[in-house]
């Protein structure tokens, strides 16, 4: 997508140092950060696709 780091923080409203920890794997994040992820995400024009859809399970760029 382009994004760095604290364009990401930005628009999930996060913290950078949030941001890094989380791509780092050093911390357990809070459920509210990962959703605050996964939201700026989808609006970003991600896709999160489940493990039971027919699609099979992954990430994609939503199709326009």
């Amino acid at each position: 997508m382009g994004w760095s780091q604290q364009d990401l923080a930005d628009r999930a409203i996060l913290s950078l140092n949030a941001v890094k920890r989380l791509e780092n794997g050093k911390s357990d994040p809070r459920l509210s950060t990962i959703t605050a992820v996964q939201s700026a995400l989808e609006a970003g024009g991600i896709e999160f696709i489940p493990a039971h859809s027919d699609k099979g399970e992954g990430v994609r760029l939503k199709q326009a």
